[in-house]
């Protein structure tokens, strides 16, 4: 898995904020755009593009695209 490829993938859940604005270092709770719906739906896109199940509490613990990935990198094994 690429951060590449990651980075799309969670930039597409957004429906406002440009995909060029999405970097690893992003801070998505930064975004004006966020809110518990997205969260919802990368928690959703976790599961079903990389096969991991995140906790909610992952998910708060997430600040940057960055720190999703590894999450869900270190879960993918």
């Amino acid at each position: 898995m690429k951060i590449e490829d990651f980075i799309a993938d969670f930039a597409d859940q957004f429906d406002d904020t440009e995909a060029s604005e999405f970097t690893a270092e992003t801070n998505f709770r930064d975004l004006e755009e966020w809110s518990s719906m997205i969260g919802l739906a990368l928690l959703n896109m976790c599961e079903k593009s990389y096969g991991v199940q995140l906790t909610f509490d992952e998910l708060r613990a997430a600040q940057t695209v960055q720190d999703l990935f590894d999450k869900v990198q270190s879960k993918k094994g």
